[in-house]
């Protein structure tokens, strides 16, 4: 028996590791801060370290991990650092969940699984640069911006309601609030407490957050409108209403609707208002103060549902509404925030949806005072809420409503009543944690100097050994006053992780620096980060706060960026048997599971060709195999051409048709690379091993034309596939790693088509000639041909009934 040619398999298990090894070993990934390369940097959302990783985690971190191959390949110095925001409710949870272990244990094991997880997938970080935010070389600088804050007048503390789950023990923010449950435990009802809390002013920045959004053209429309209406401003004034017998007190309201003050009726104020125990009659106390402690209870989402009938009690005072001198009576309604606005309403009933709803209820009330284009309606059967002539408003009846609001904002100025005013939705933002693991926040409290912060040099308070709750742990709180040496009680509440994470990205910079928080030079050097990828749920909060941390560093002089992130892409989340990926679900794809079976690089190609990289995708074995087909194609390809046979039924090869089909797909695949349009670049790969086939089938010479089409293919698909890239690259005889080659350049005559004159006729007469693309489809040549104005003129305004149409030669349009 004759022996045949041991054949070359790709066993992706037998070359991974290898790579990973080389990788790590020559620092690929290792940004050098002085390279006179251009800089990009790359940067995913680092994540909460929860364990094992599988491959809905993966999504993002393949995406960058492809975009900064990519980017290192085209001569630019990338910044592709990973770190990991370590603080946090889960890790508490944890420990209280199993007596005896610490949350620092269980997150450091957790990093220490993660980090195994996104190494087995090939995914280079510059390690060196890693950050672990529960950590004190990390949470010191935390606390040296919280001080900066509170140096720049940006931190106070004040008492406030606040959501209180007493499971958790903890502040709750209003989005982690489901219908009035804990988000970590649905069937716990979240408590309304008043605790004196840590604030930080970023409604100082409002304005700035929102006129900034203009600088972010290269974010998704939809994050930049959520933060719009987040930040929520709105035009309008702000207008006193006396209270009704007590001297000098009065109720100011807030109207985005100065033309409708003639229209208000009664008042409504928050449940937590400080005036309502003051306009509350004896008569009706016990009423109003049953109706506070119910409403005290529920939660902000809830109070403003649009879908639960509106309650409220009447106080028995009396307010005066100053436009008119009437006499109006004050309600107290849940529907009312007292932290939006002023925390009282005047209720114009027949121009305001809740206050008709309220009105009709409580029979209170309701007097048209803008009449739609018809004319007034007398007797309203719901609220206009449209513009339209004035009516009932005193010297202001027959005006437009929409110019009034200027005469009117005159007046109330004139008068003294009332005056101009800019709101916003955003309120300041709420730090403070009832929480072990945290960022203790670095303050003191003195008997006799009140509240001092931690001097620098006595940077990082840190969290004690013992995992107790910080107000138990009397060696942590019993310390000395910083300035007068006497017995002072340190601050036990813990910062928010937000705070964590709303300047990570900086640290990446100088990581390693025991000075400042980060090395102004070098952060000067990176910022702003060119691509920042992560999910969508992160749209309002980390990136609102990132941008007001990177613009109070810019106003202080430590930054020249005023803005964090130039480009922003929200990924999809990957789904399986129809829901998101998730252990709880028992759902995932593990990383250690697809690396053994299928390999790290068929998941990586799988993952990015599944969909839409912002749309979410649904994982499935089957479309799994068929990439693993895919890489077993190229392998053959690039590594056993002889394989591939002449077919008599293959159309003849060309190498020029060949030489064109790279060209053009070198344009389209860094386009779309570029643009983390993942799934259309594989698809055009795809298509390049295919005519690469093609060739070899019709009898193409494997020869120099040929070598420079699969080393091209190599170098576009190895930001996906980089393992089995590496290794044909260095089976081919290359020297040199691959991931230090350069990315081919987009030619773009070589990419054209060729061209060819297309004669076009109306009925059978000659009325133009067209230069179009060999090969042009009937529809193309047809559009191509009614674009002419001989062509037009010719069929004089008809459509062509008939089209005749011979390939590359003429076209005939018939009436």
């Amino acid at each position: 028996m004759s022996s045949r040619p041991r054949r070359s398999v790709y066993v992706p298990q037998d070359i991974e590791p290898k790579w990973q090894k080389v990788w790590a070993e020559r620092g690929v990934m290792k940004a050098a801060d002085d390279s006179p390369k251009p800089k990009y940097y790359d940067l995913v959302m680092y994540p909460y370290p929860s364990g094992d990783l599988h491959m809905g985690h993966a999504r993002n971190y393949v995406m960058g991990d492809a975009l900064a191959r990519m980017k290192r390949m085209q001569g630019f110095e990338v910044l592709h650092p990973f770190g990991w925001d370590a603080f946090g409710l889960p890790a508490e949870n944890a420990a209280m969940q199993h007596p005896g272990l610490h949350p620092q244990k269980w997150t450091l094991d957790n990093i220490a699984r993660s980090k195994r997880d996104l190494k087995m997938m090939g995914i280079l970080y510059d390690w060196d640069r890693e950050v672990t935010s529960c950590m004190p070389d990390y949470y010191k600088w935390t606390q040296w911006l919280f001080l900066l804050m509170l140096e720049r007048g940006l931190a106070y503390r004040a008492m406030a309601p606040v959501n209180w789950c007493p499971v958790d023990k903890t502040v709750l923010a209003n989005e982690q609030v489901i219908n009035g449950r804990c988000w970590r435990h649905p069937d716990v009802e979240v408590e309304k407490r008043d605790l004196e809390q840590w604030f930080l002013k970023i409604t100082d920045y409002a304005e700035r957050l929102l006129a900034d959004l203009a600088l972010l053209d290269k974010w998704p429309h939809k994050v930049r409108l959520m933060q719009t209406n987040w930040i929520g401003r709105s035009m309008g004034a702000e207008v006193n209403f006396p209270v009704d017998g007590i001297a000098g007190e009065s109720i100011r309201i807030y109207t985005t609707r100065p033309d409708t003050l003639w229209g208000a009726t009664f008042m409504v104020m928050a449940p937590e208002h400080p005036l309502v125990e003051r306009v509350t009659t004896e008569k009706h106390r016990a009423r109003v103060r049953e109706y506070v402690e119910k409403a005290r209870k529920e939660t902000e989402i809830e109070r403003q549902s649009t879908d639960r009938e509106k309650t409220g009690v009447a106080t028995g005072g009396f307010a005066i509404n100053p436009v008119n001198g009437q006499k109006i009576p004050i309600w107290v309604a849940d529907y009312v925030l007292v932290t939006y606005g002023t925390g009282a309403i005047m209720a114009v009933p027949a121009h305001d949806e809740r206050d008709f709803e309220f009105a009709v209820r409580y029979d209170l009330p309701i007097r048209e005072v803008i009449a739609p284009p018809s004319g007034p309606q007398g007797v309203l059967r719901h609220a206009y809420l449209g513009s339209g002539t004035m009516v009932n408003s005193a010297q202001f009846g027959g005006l437009d409503s929409t110019v009034a609001f200027d005469r009117i904002c005159d007046w109330l100025e004139s008068k003294g009543i009332g005056k101009r005013a800019v709101k916003y939705r955003l309120r300041d933002w709420l730090i403070s944690r009832q929480r072990y693991w945290g960022a203790p926040i670095p303050v003191v409290y003195c008997p006799n100097d009140g509240m001092v912060p931690v001097p620098v040099d006595q940077l990082p308070v840190k969290l004690p050994e013992e995992y107790r709750p910080l107000p138990e742990v009397e060696s942590f709180w019993r310390t000395t006053c910083p300035k007068c040496d006497g017995p002072a009680r340190r601050e036990t509440d813990t910062m928010d992780t937000f705070i964590d994470s709303s300047w990570y990205f900086l640290r990446y910079a100088s990581p390693h620096d025991d000075r400042e928080p980060f090395d102004p030079e070098l952060a000067n050097h990176w910022m702003a980060v060119d691509q920042y990828t992560g999910g969508v749920e992160h749209a309002i909060l980390h990136l609102l706060y990132s941008r007001f941390f990177v613009k109070v560093l810019h106003d202080a002089g430590l930054l020249e960026a005023s803005e964090p992130f130039t480009r922003l892409f929200n990924q999809g989340m990957v789904k399986r048997f129809g829901q998101v990926m998730a252990k709880s679900a028992g759902n995932g794809v593990s990383i250690a599971e697809l690396t053994g079976e299928q390999g790290a690089d068929a998941g990586r190609v799988y993952e990015m060709f599944i969909g839409p990289p912002e749309e979410d995708v649904e994982w499935n074995d089957s479309g799994l195999n068929g990439v693993v087909k895919f890489l077993q194609r190229v392998w053959r390809l690039v590594l056993e051409p002889e394989s591939i046979v002449p077919e008599g039924s293959a159309a003849a090869a060309d190498a020029a048709v060949l030489r064109r089909k790279v060209a053009q797909t070198v344009g389209h695949v860094t386009e779309h690379y570029d643009e983390l349009r993942f799934n259309t670049a594989v698809a055009f790969l795809m298509e390049l091993a295919n005519a690469m086939q093609d060739y070899l089938q019709g009898g193409g010479a494997r020869d120099g034309e040929w070598d420079a089409a699969v080393r091209t293919l190599l170098k576009l698909l190895n930001p996906l596939a980089p393992h089995a890239c590496e290794e044909m690259w260095e089976r081919l005889g290359e020297r040199g790693l691959l991931v230090d080659a350069s990315w081919p350049t987009f030619d773009a005559t070589l990419a054209a088509e060729p061209k060819v004159v297309l004669v076009v006729q109306v009925a059978g007469k000659v009325r133009d000639k067209l230069d179009v693309e060999a090969g042009l489809s009937e529809a193309g040549a047809t559009k191509a041909a009614l674009a002419r104005d001989k062509v037009r003129a010719a069929l004089n305004g008809r459509e062509p009934s008939k089209v005749i149409y011979v390939a590359d030669k003429l076209i005939n349009l018939v009436p």
